[in-house]
């Protein structure tokens, strides 16, 4: 009888402790290519600048240009309940974002949540540079 009963409470802790915590940002594949001189992409050329260029990932694909000149690419899906898909929207800083759902900010250094509820970074993409274009994949 005690065995039975220690068995239902570990079911019953495995079933209630999945929950949103454990959702992730779905991974969906990525393939973006533009000219660094792409209009779109103009505010790249300075350390510290970020765009979105929509129809990319699940909500977006955010450019960031590094202090070292190197590039972050991240999904604009929040982190945050991401099956709500909530797209998070630059700061006028451009040094974060925030996620206009929940109110999570998030670092476009790291992609790491700077402000709760999000404990969850954004999803990261690989970024490469050859021959004035950029690459973006996963």
């Amino acid at each position: 009888m005690m065995r039975k009963l220690c068995l239902l409470t570990l079911l019953a802790l495995a079933f209630f402790s999945c929950g949103k915590s454990s959702e992730v940002v779905p991974n969906v594949a990525i393939n973006f290519t533009a000219d660094v001189n792409d209009p779109r992409l103009s505010a790249l050329h300075s350390p510290g600048g970020a765009v979105i260029i929509q129809g990319y990932g699940v909500a977006g694909l955010i450019l960031y240009r590094e202090a070292d000149l190197s590039y972050a690419a991240y999904d604009a899906c929040s982190s945050y309940n991401p099956t709500a898909r909530c797209a998070v929207k630059l700061d006028n800083n451009t040094l974060t974002c925030t996620d206009p759902c929940s109110g999570s900010k998030f670092s476009l250094i790291d992609g790491t949540p700077v402000k709760a509820p999000a404990t969850r970074s954004l999803r990261a993409y690989s970024v490469n540079v050859s021959n004035f274009e950029i690459f973006v994949s996963n």
